[in-house]
Order: structure tokens, then C-alpha cells, then sequence
């Protein structure tokens, strides 16, 4: 097991170094994503005729592709501040269950060409597969320090689709030593799947008995 820095954009030699158990910090720029999130960039976007979205939309997805190639979404639903100013800042940014992103995370990954996913509880086969193909990681963070972890977050650079809600909008956020640590690698290791396999396994031997 190792401890890396890691800077966003990450390159996939440095994705592909990282095995399941690394623990690392994150500096620099990443993007919130959930559910709503998720749906509209697949729906509208990567199977979706893009032709048919607002031009708004239409600026967002293109903006989103800047931000996300060889970069990191963040499977969370922040509770956001607003400053006099007008400018925001997250009192609370923990990390969302992400086994929710499941239909959609490959996809999301192929496209975008994205390095890492943040979130809690980690995600299944296909997204698996598709952090081998692409080079890229599952980061969980710690659930339950949303307070903590908001310390992480040093500036709010831009809010898009706020019209979804709060905790579903693409929040761009500055981070610096955010803390993580990889649970689904690149060579098709996964921790959870482990623990799924070993407590099917208790299971059974409970109902047996």
C-alpha cells in the first residue's frame, strides 16, 4: 500500500500505478455529480441526440468535457452557503452512496475520459470493467465527515444545472488534500466485491446451519 499526491487532471500512467488499498490527496479541480446529474448527461448527450438540447445545455456538456477529461466526479449533494456576494461555499460535502450511479457510471466514464469517481460504498461490474478499459479509480471517500471533508473544498468556480436542486447541480469546486482511498483499481481489483463475496458466503453458511 502506498500514499500519493495526486493533482487533477490526472494522467492515466499515474491512474494505473494506483492499486486497491493506496490511500492519496487530491488537489486541484473536480466536479459534484448525482443522480439527476448523471441521467442528464446520458440521456441528453452520450445516447441522446445532442442536436435536440437548449443551447444552455448545450454550453454546460461542452464545459463538462473540459472539466472531466482525465478528471474526477464526485458522487455527492452538498450543503451549500451563499455568501453577500453572491458567491457560494459548501458547509458540508460527504460523499454519496454510489452503487445509485451504477446504469449510468461506464458510460460516463468512456465519454468524458474521466480518471477517478469519488464515493462511498463503491459500484459494480460494469463500472468496474470500464475503470480497466478507460484507466481509472474509485476513490471512497469517509462517510459521515461531510464536515470534515468540506474543509477539503477551498472554493466554489462554478454551479451548472442549479435548476435541478442543490445537492443534484454540477458544483466546480477547488479542492486541496482531500483525502481518499482507492477501493476499485485499474487491473480489476475491487474491496468490495470482496466483502460482498465473503458475507454471500457467511450468509449461506448462517441459513445452512
Amino acid at each position: 500500500m502506498a500514499v500519493y499526491n495526486l493533482t487533477v487532471p490526472i494522467s492515466e500512467e499515474e491512474i494505473r500505478k494506483l492499486h486497491v488499498g493506496d490511500t492519496a490527496t487530491l488537489n486541484g479541480v473536480i466536479v459534484t455529480g448525482r443522480d439527476a446529474a448523471h441521467k442528464f448527461l446520458v440521456e441528453n448527450f452520450i445516447h441522446g441526440d445532442a442536436s435536440k438540447a437548449s443551447p444552455e445545455d448545450r454550453k454546460v456538456y461542452e464545459r463538462l468535457r473540459e472539466l472531466l477529461k482525465g478528471g474526477v466526479l464526485y458522487h455527492c449533494g452538498p450543503i451549500v452557503g451563499q455568501r453577500e456576494d453572491g458567491s457560494y461555499y459548501f458547509v458540508a460535502a460527504g460523499p454519496t452512496t454510489s452503487i445509485r450511479e451504477e446504469p449510468y457510471e461506464a458510460d460516463v466514464i468512456e465519454h468524458f475520459g474521466m480518471r477517478g469517481v469519488i464515493g462511498k460504498g463503491g459500484m459494480g461490474p460494469k463500472t468496474l470493467e470500464a475503470l480497466g478499459k478507460c484507466g481509472a479509480v474509485y476513490f471512497h471517500a469517509v462517510g459521515g465527515a461531510a464536515s470534515l471533508i468540506a474543509q477539503s473544498v477551498k472554493e466554489v468556480l462554478e454551479v451548472h444545472k442549479l435548476e435541478l436542486g442543490v445537492p443534484e447541480a454540477f458544483w466546480v469546486i477547488r479542492v486541496e488534500n482531500f483525502p481518499v482511498a482507492v477501493t476499485m483499481d485499474a487491473h480489476g481489483n475491487s474491496v468490495h466485491g470482496v466483502v460482498e463475496e465473503k458475507s454471500e458466503k457467511v450468509l449461506e453458511q448462517l441459513v445452512a446451519a
